[in-house]
């Protein structure tokens, strides 16, 4: 579940979640969020620390920190939502031609 907090930031607690729930969640926070919005995962599946940051270069965000609770219980992964792809021109409609 995704929560936005007061300084705007939208919190996925996916602590508890095994793969490849956490990525789910945080694709459906990061899907309806504006580019520049920063989503935190808080995760404690070993498998987020893989596969947060190949969503993100696939998709297009940034990762921007990971760090691990105090206490050990989870890793938090701040992302950074990107701007929206916008698709390539079909090949032949023209630009770049002859």
């Amino acid at each position: 579940m995704s929560e936005r907090q007061p300084d705007g930031v939208v919190e996925v607690d996916a602590r508890g979640l095994r793969c490849p729930l956490p990525v789910i969640r945080l694709a459906a926070a990061a899907r309806d969020a504006a580019p520049g919005t920063q989503v935190v995962v808080l995760a404690t599946d070993p498998a987020a620390r893989h596969d947060v940051p190949a969503w993100c270069r696939m998709r297009g965000h940034t990762l921007a920190e990971v760090s691990e609770a105090a206490d050990g219980g989870h890793t938090a992964y701040r992302v950074v939502v990107g701007a929206p792809s916008t698709p390539a021109p079909p090949a032949g409609s023209g630009e770049g031609g002859r």
